[in-house]
C-alpha cells in the first residue's frame, strides 16, 4: 500500500510540475519584456548606433537581434509554419525598434500560451544538435538575458543609469 501511495504521489507531482512550466515561463517572459523595454527606452535615440568596439553590434542592432531570435525560435519550434521575415534595418527609429520588440514579445507569449506542456518533451533538430522543446523554451529566455546583459554595459558606457532590475 505504501508503494502505491508513493507512486501516486510521484505521478501527481510530476504531472503538476509539468502543468506549471508554461505559466511559469509566461510570467517570467512578461517580466523580461517589461524590463527589456525599460532598458531600450533608457538609451537616448542618438546612442542607438553606439557600439563599444568594431566587432560588437550597436545598441539598436542588439535589440533587433533579440527580436529576430525570438521570432525564429518561437515560430520554428512552436508553430506549424516558421516565420520567414527579412532582417529589419537598424536605421529604424528608437520608437519603431521598441514597437517591434513589444510585438515580438507579445507574439511569443501567444504562441507559448497555446503550447501543450506535454509537447515540451519532444526532440527537435537544432543547429547545436537535437534538443527538447523545453530546452528551446529555456533558450528563448536565455538569449534575451544574454544580449540584455550586453546592452546594460552599453548604457553604463554612455553614463546612462540602467533601470532597476525587475526579475521574477
Amino acid at each position: 500500500m505504501k508503494k502505491l501511495i508513493l507512486i501516486c504521489l510521484l505521478f501527481f507531482f510530476k504531472f503538476s510540475f509539468a502543468q506549471e512550466i508554461i505559466p511559469t515561463f509566461l510570467e517570467k517572459w512578461k517580466n523580461s519584456k517589461e524590463y527589456l523595454i525599460e532598458v531600450a527606452k533608457a538609451m537616448p535615440e542618438d546612442k542607438y548606433s553606439f557600439k563599444p568596439t568594431e566587432r560588437e553590434m550597436s545598441f539598436g542592432k542588439q535589440l533587433l537581434h533579440i527580436k529576430a531570435n525570438m521570432d525564429w525560435l518561437s515560430s520554428t519550434y512552436f508553430t506549424e509554419t516558421p516565420k520567414k521575415e527579412k532582417e529589419l534595418d537598424e536605421k529604424l527609429s528608437k520608437a519603431e525598434i521598441i514597437a517591434e520588440l513589444e510585438k515580438s514579445f507579445n507574439v511569443v507569449y501567444e504562441i507559448i500560451s497555446k503550447t501543450n506542456p506535454e509537447s515540451l518533451k519532444e526532440k527537435v533538430e537544432f543547429f547545436a544538435g537535437p534538443k527538447t522543446k523545453f530546452q528551446i523554451l529555456n533558450l528563448l529566455q536565455d538569449h534575451v538575458t544574454h544580449h540584455r546583459g550586453q546592452i546594460l554595459v552599453y548604457l553604463n558606457l554612455n553614463e546612462v543609469k540602467p533601470p532597476k532590475y525587475s526579475g521574477w
